[in-house]
């Protein structure tokens, strides 16, 4: 796959021993936004991408040996799915690393979960982002998607989640 910017990369599966660099690439993402305070414990979730990819998902996008971003994709009755429903694919903890911004990355992966969805017979792909992820909330509402207030929770005081769907 080649982004927009002329570096090419591939989406693929996490390999075991990439999962410490997929965790750490992961809270940077986050952090780098300012999503979360260092002294969050959801930096642990975060960081947790070998328990991801046992109860998940765990896909990243890779030029060569440099992890670019990554995603977990969450099939029914996953341990990390949030709202999804049994006709539905979801995808949480997209993140892009500082050097990789602008290149596609997020697209792609995001991209990626929904052609994942597809494949998998689902009829839509849904995800939940915080309020004030607005460049994340730019990036899905571009690929298709769609607001579902009635799907929007919150998970613990000051943590509002918005609901997105995309019919496939």
């Amino acid at each position: 796959m080649t982004s927009e910017a002329t570096t090419a990369f591939t989406i693929r599966l996490a390999e075991p021993a990439e999962y410490a660099a997929v965790g750490d690439l992961t809270v940077e993402a986050y952090a780098n936004d300012g999503f979360i305070p260092p002294n969050s414990d959801y930096v642990d979730v975060l960081r947790g991408a070998a328990d991801r990819a046992e109860r998940a998902e765990l896909w990243v996008a890779a030029a060569g040996d440099d992890l670019l971003g990554t995603v977990t994709y969450c099939l029914p009755g996953s341990f990390y799915g949030e709202i999804g429903q049994p006709h539905e694919g979801e995808f949480r903890m997209l993140g892009v690393s500082a050097k990789a911004r602008g290149l596609g990355v997020g697209t792609a992966l995001t991209k990626h979960c929904i052609d994942r969805s597809r494949e998998l017979g689902f009829t839509h792909v849904v995800l939940c982002s915080a309020e004030y992820m607005k460049q994340a909330h730019r990036l899905y509402e571009r690929l298709g998607f769609t607001r579902v207030p009635e799907r929007d929770w919150i998970p613990r005081e000051g943590v509002n989640l918005y609901a997105f769907s995309l019919a496939l």
